[in-house]
């Protein structure tokens, strides 16, 4: 399993918001089943396999060009460990979390 983040920014916005292109891209996230996905303040976390990750992360870089703006910037990291193939976006927050708990 791959984890990654994932930004998507629709260029040419005659207003500063984003919010209109961004729930599209969680519709659509919503709509399929081949990556777990989380929303946070400044973009959406992914989890699933590698391939699974890049084909939707393809797909969600259209949103915006399929709603009329002129450009779309995609930042995405991915993250994919062969010593902990099933660890999960909650496993990395746990192991943080249970580090800051010892001090």
């Amino acid at each position: 399993m791959a984890t990654a983040d994932l930004t998507v920014l629709g260029l040419g916005r005659a207003e500063a918001s984003a919010s209109g292109y961004i729930a599209e891209i969680q519709r659509r996230l919503a709509a399929q089943d081949r990556v777990g996905y989380r929303m946070h303040a400044m973009g959406t976390s992914l989890e699933g396999a590698t391939a699974d990750i890049l084909a939707v992360v393809g797909e969600l870089h259209r949103v915006p060009l399929e709603l009329g703006l002129p450009r779309a910037y995609t930042v995405l990291k991915l993250d994919e460990r062969t010593d902990k193939p099933d660890q999960t976006l909650d496993d990395k927050v746990a192991s943080v979390e249970a580090r800051l708990r010892e001090g």
